[in-house]
């Protein structure tokens, strides 16, 4: 069971001087859940090495079980700083996808030329692709076989449009996660903000928020199971 977890490489919030990158939590819970099940990993970015990390999210009002644990474990945090570049990715050496979010993924994954061709090409073989909090923004320019967006008529959801103006960063952010999903004809649904909410539509896992985290893992975790048996 081979799993490619995909992290941004942008850490500029917009002009507004401040740092943003990948979600602590939106990592550590997902890369837990799949380690615990023995899963082998490989952690990629678009150039590769340590991905920046949204110092937000290392806040201790943030800090979580996995967090801390992640904290803990040398090896991880080694394989962290090691991310393999995408354009070395090779798709069919994997049976799933994990996008972690923070608004990183919003500038650089959702535009990248090898993360929309990695997820056209896992979505056509019918491997599970997930996506968690701001990281289905990497869906924004992704086409089904048939060259229609991905998420058409797809169950879906993202950060939403309420938790961003929550957090200040409407007029920051190059696109809102909400807006694009309906825009792409997404039938996107949340719960109330901040509580975990994930949504499964065939082999496309999606979670709302940092809350969803690991069970939008542990929905992917269920699929590859699945598709193992």
């Amino acid at each position: 069971m081979k799993v490619l977890m995909v992290l941004t490489s942008h850490d500029e919030l917009g002009d507004t001087g401040e740092k943003t990158g990948f979600w602590l939590e939106e990592f550590a819970a997902p890369y837990y859940v799949f380690k615990d099940a023995g899963a082998d990993i490989t952690l990629a970015s678009p150039i590769g090495g340590q991905p920046p990390l949204d110092p937000k999210s290392d806040q201790p009002d943030f800090q979580t079980a996995a967090t801390e644990r992640f904290k803990q474990d040398s090896e991880a945090r080694v394989a962290l700083s090691k991310t393999q570049p995408l354009a070395n990715i090779n798709p069919d050496d994997y049976d799933a996808v994990f996008y972690p979010g923070g608004h990183g993924p919003l500038w650089d994954l959702a535009e990248d030329e090898h993360s929309i061709a990695l997820v056209e090409s896992l979505y056509a073989a019918g491997k599970p692709v997930a996506a968690v909090c701001h990281a289905p923004g990497v869906f924004r320019h992704a086409h089904t076989a048939d060259g229609k967006p991905l998420v058409e008529n797809r169950k879906v959801t993202g950060f939403a449009n309420s938790e961003e103006e929550a957090v200040g960063l409407t007029q920051v952010v190059p696109f809102l996660v909400e807006d694009m999903l309906k825009q792409n004809d997404g039938d996107y649904s949340k719960a109330a903000d901040w509580q975990p909410y994930v949504v499964t539509d065939g082999h496309l896992i999606t979670g709302q928020n940092p809350a969803s985290s690991e069970s939008a893992a542990e929905a992917t975790l269920k699929l590859l199971r699945q598709q193992n048996d």
